[in-house]
């Protein structure tokens, strides 16, 4: 039906084979259940999937995972049951859904960070869930949630329930810390299988767990053999994966692309790991040898389920693909995740003087001394209380196009939410309902403490963003991982205290530290971080004009979401202000998709209440 890696799923009952008899047709692959119906279909590589079987039970782990078809068969015969189905994949690393069909009920899930999400939608009346919201979207009419569109030109990542609302009409997102339970007459039932670890461990302890955490999760990476390829930026990230890789089974290609700022200096400390890393094959690709940011946006662009903030280096991934798959790579590793995990953000100081009070001092005093501001301001936003369902009303409230005032002291749940300036009334009032819709219900924070929330959250956002890159590059041959957003690293992370996360007077120190011994010292003693914000704007400054053109006959325009010729004179002006560019790239991927969506690929696609 697609061509592209996916999967669903289906109730063992009756009333399920209905609903197969939809998709089947496009499917190359069906497991069964013990029954005989079908259970798994769709479409994936045999080498991604292990299925074991006891008795009536049937258990698929699908993605990244180290475990033998024997050792899961012996893991599902001591399940009794769906609710008890964690129990299977008990301390295994890796990245994957889970699925289990027992005594005819189906469980499925997928990964705590969202690079794995599971979608569920009512097909021909019981529940089906699939991998991929575009498939449900294909069975069940295809119709566009325009409100919901409208909260994708805000800031990617900022509310956590936004993440769980999907673009299209009649299919679900399944938050994903949450398990599906599907009956055999597909009525369902949600149960959470995951919850955030207490940031308790000292770092010398973290350290130790984070460091069998990553090994693992690079290992499952490697396993395989054959030739893998990561990113070598210089930064602390993508160095710790190279080494680790290198250890491991494959053979490793590193791929380092220079910037256009001389002052960065990204390029000698990847020279440096290099030297290091004698066995790996290394390639230096000039900042003239690639795409530019932003090229190639007015040509067609194969359409992905739902909007995708990278859309802009669409010609910079696929030209990567190209280079490295041509190299033989069958795997490409990259370093997301790591600044969310290891860089915690200013509200760690509002959880650490509740935590931890006598610890508080030092650090208020270093980040006062580098954020060269008055006490007063700080202590004022140490002693917030805003609850989290109260701030969310509060961003009800001031949601505008209008820009918010930069406040470095902020320790709120979340930065305040804009809409771009050439957002409409009209998406701004949707922006809001969908919003006031959300706070009305007080949802609960992914923590209580504001550092962990913040941190769940842009490892989550992360985690969809790398979910958005592997579906366009894994059709051009190279799937791409992120071992830092494997859930054993998440959570072995966001177990240790954030103010030893943070550190005084050093870059990165949980990472530096479970790095010990792995990477050479001096490579973890850097405390720079290359800036690519040259090459962000030589490549508007070449690729203005049409991105000014893709906007002439809008399809957001004429939705009623944007307005074209405020969105023409914010462009034009002769320094866009960060107001402006930070926006871009969220209605760019807007637009992009909705022009992505052929009738060949959605053929009952409608947009509004029709």
């Amino acid at each position: 039906m697609l061509g592209e890696i996916w999967f669903a799923v289906l109730p063992d009952g009756e009333a399920g084979l209905a609903a197969a008899g939809v998709l089947l047709p496009g499917v190359s692959q069906v497991i069964d259940h013990a029954s005989g119906r079908p259970w798994l279909i769709g479409d994936w590589p045999g080498h991604q999937i292990r299925l074991a079987a006891a008795g009536a039970a049937r258990v698929a782990v699908i993605g990244r995972c180290p475990v033998t078809a024997t050792d899961l068969a012996q893991r599902l015969a001591r399940t009794p049951d769906v609710e008890r189905i964690e129990q299977v994949v008990a301390g295994l690393a890796g990245s994957f859904h889970l699925v289990a069909s027992i005594d005819g009920r189906v469980a499925v899930r997928g990964t705590a960070s969202a690079v794995r999400r599971v979608f569920h939608a009512r097909v021909r009346g019981v529940t089906v869930a699939a991998s991929r919201s575009d498939v449900l979207a294909w069975a069940t009419g295809g119709r566009i949630d325009e409100r919901v569109l409208a909260t994708r030109l805000l800031p990617s990542g900022v509310v956590g329930p936004l993440q769980d609302l999907g673009v299209w009409r009649d299919v679900s997102c399944l938050p994903p810390d949450r398990t599906l339970l599907i009956e055999p007459t597909g009525m369902t039932g949600i149960r959470t299988w995951w919850h955030p670890p207490e940031p308790a461990l000292p770092l010398a302890e973290g350290a130790t767990a984070l460091r069998e955490a990553l090994t693992g999760a690079v290992d499952t990476c490697t396993a395989d053999g054959g030739t893998i390829s990561a990113d070598l930026s210089g930064g602390i990230d993508s160095t710790s994966l190279c080494f680790l890789a290198a250890r491991g089974r494959a053979s490793l290609i590193t791929v380092q692309c220079e910037g256009m700022d001389p002052g960065n200096d990204d390029p000698a400390w990847a020279f440096r790991a290099a030297t290091d890393l004698p066995a790996a094959t290394h390639h230096v690709i000039g900042h003239d040898e690639l795409p530019l940011w932003f090229a190639g946006l007015t040509e067609p662009q194969p359409s992905m389920e739902e909007p995708s903030g990278w859309v802009r280096d669409a010609a910079r991934l696929a030209d990567l693909a190209w280079r490295l798959s041509t190299a033989g790579s069958r795997l490409h590793l990259m370093g997301v995740g790591g600044d969310e995990l290891f860089s915690p953000l200013p509200p760690y100081l509002h959880d650490l003087v509740r935590d931890r009070p006598f610890a508080a001092p030092a650090h208020l005093r270093a980040r006062r001394a580098r954020w060269r501001g008055s006490w007063w301001r700080m202590l004022r936003a140490v002693a917030d209380r805003t609850d989290h369902p109260a701030w969310l009303e509060r961003c009800v409230a001031d949601l505008s196009t209008t820009p918010a005032a930069a406040d470095p002291y902020s320790m709120a749940w979340g930065p305040p939410l804009r809409m771009p300036p050439w957002a409409t009334a009209c998406a701004v009032h949707a922006a809001r309902d969908v919003l006031a819709g959300i706070a009305a219900a007080r949802p609960a924070p992914l923590s209580p403490r504001r550092a962990q929330h913040r941190a769940l959250l842009y490892a989550r956002t992360g985690g969809a963003g790398l979910r958005q890159i592997d579906q366009a590059t894994s059709r051009l041959g190279l799937p791409y991982a992120a071992p830092y957003l494997d859930d054993a690293v998440i959570e072995a992370a966001l177990s240790v205290r954030p103010d030893e996360r943070a550190g005084l007077g050093r870059y990165k120190p949980l990472l530096a530290a479970s790095m010990d011994g792995v990477v050479p010292a001096e490579l973890l003693e850097r405390s720079t971080k290359g800036e690519y914000g040259a090459d962000f704007y030589a490549g508007w400054r070449r690729h203005r004009d049409s991105v000014l053109e893709l906007f002439e006959a809008s399809e957001l325009a004429r939705l009623g979401l944007i307005d074209t010729g405020a969105l023409r004179a914010a462009l034009l002006d002769v320094h866009p202000r960060p107001h402006v560019m930070e926006p871009l790239s969220q209605t760019l991927a807007c637009e992009i998709w909705l022009r992505s969506l052929t009738p060949h690929r959605m053929p009952a696609m409608t947009t509004g209440d029709s």
